[in-house]
């Protein structure tokens, strides 16, 4: 069944709305309040001592897991697998102590590897947050109590089909509807009623399989709309559900970074080989056309994710380092071969904060954001490492620093003393 209403709010309001609605530096969503891996805040740290940023506190009891944190009211929320069972976890953000647990869905590592846990960090939106889990269970939680408020299943009710290493995406709130990628023949992408959950609309025309990457809210050529990333294309659909347009754009293996969008512009990467796109979105009428501005190999990048600051892209390339790289002609600017391994990054205050990825000795590094090459300001090892890999992605929230690792959670002070 496909239901069609009109656009609740655009993308821009609703993204606005988020960001007034949480406070001044609040990370309620995957990768900040833009979605983009970048923070406002600013006075913190320009580099650090030899042991890193001081740790403030430590959280334990988070269960297995790959989800990074959201941060929002004073609460931080992430999810994880006990037992049999995945949970959604509310803490405090002043001292880590734990709020409220509720269960999502069951516990487990899909695919391949033992990779067991949730993947996708909580949305949280006024005092809603909702979470997906790695088998597909979507739900929507009171953030006070965790108080279930609905609950869906992506394979189930929407014809999803379970990705290789399970469902990873983290929802969109747009105004009043919750957007997500369950895939499949009935409609890639679904838009709920974010307070009862029920189907506004599934989009068609845009049948491509779930793969691991989140929605990218934008508005292109006037018009806002969600543009996503799989293994076959590039899409933009609108917040109606109608495929506004579509480009082919294979990847191999597994295809995991949010795409960057600025001035009718999307730019993509993938690892496996796949490397980076940049399209050009033109809109004559109601048409939209795609047309590919470069595609090279000059960043790789696996999960990591990228992060546009001014005109450059900024993340790992699988084979050459760290990198900057140029967003409208795709030329590398630097690109830094380090001890420090591949991972993820975030950005704040003029400066990026890159983590390792390694199992057994993570190292955290703050660089500048600049064109002028590699400029290393501190490095630290995370202490109490899992063991296992250290993919959640770094967080910045209100002066502080979160560095989630399987079953803890370790809080650093970014502010200077």
């Amino acid at each position: 069944m496909k239901m069609h209403l009109r656009p609740l709010t655009t993308g821009l309001t609703a993204l606005l709305t988020l960001t007034l609605s949480a406070a001044a530096h609040d990370w309620p969503q995957w990768r900040g309040p833009h979605r983009d891996g970048k923070s406002a805040e600013t006075g913190l740290l320009k580099s650090w001592p030899g042991s890193g940023p001081p740790l403030v506190w430590k959280a334990t009891g988070l269960g297995a897991g790959y989800a990074t944190v959201s941060v929002a009211g004073g609460r931080i929320y992430t999810a994880g697998d006990r037992g049999d069972d995945s949970f959604v976890l509310a803490y405090s953000e002043q001292d880590g102590k734990p709020v409220w647990s509720t269960k999502l869905g069951r516990a487990g590592a899909p695919g391949w590897g033992g990779y067991a846990g949730v993947r996708a960090v909580p949305t949280v939106d006024g005092d809603l947050v909702f979470a997906m889990a790695q088998y597909g269970e979507i739900a929507a939680f009171e953030t006070a109590t965790g108080r279930e408020v609905w609950r869906k299943q992506m394979t189930k009710d929407y014809g999803g089909k379970l990705p290789e290493w399970g469902f990873s995406e983290s929802p969109l709130v747009d105004g009043e509807q919750v957007v997500f990628t369950p895939g499949g023949e009935r409609g890639g992408i679904v838009a709920l009623n974010k307070r009862t959950g029920a189907l506004l609309w599934q989009s068609e025309g845009f049948i491509d399989a779930a793969q691991y990457s989140s929605l990218m809210p934008a508005t292109i050529g006037g018009v806002p709309q969600y543009v996503q990333l799989t293994m076959a294309s590039v899409v933009g659909v609108g917040t109606d559900g109608r495929v506004l347009w579509q480009t082919a754009r294979k990847g191999s293996t597994a295809v995991i970074p949010t795409p960057l969008v600025r001035d009718d512009h999307v730019y993509v990467t993938s690892g496996y080989q796949i490397g980076c796109n940049l399209f050009h979105i033109t809109k004559a009428g109601d048409r939209f056309e795609p047309r590919e501005v470069y595609k090279n190999r000059v960043v790789m990048n696996h999960h990591g994710g990228v992060i546009l600051i001014g005109d450059h892209v900024y993340g790992h390339d699988d084979r050459r380092g760290w990198t900057c790289q140029e967003f409208k002609t795709g030329k590398a600017v630097w690109q830094h071969e380090d001890d420090l391994g591949k991972g993820s990054c975030v950005y704040v205050d003029g400066h990026l904060i890159l983590r390792e990825e390694r199992k057994k000795v993570s190292r955290i590094a703050l660089i500048e954001a600049t064109t002028a090459g590699y400029r290393e300001k501190g490095r630290f090892e995370q202490p109490e490492a899992s063991g296992k890999e250290a993919w959640p992605h770094p967080v910045v929230a209100n002066g502080k620093l979160y560095l989630r690792d399987q079953d803890i959670l370790l809080c650093y002070d970014l502010k200077p003393r």
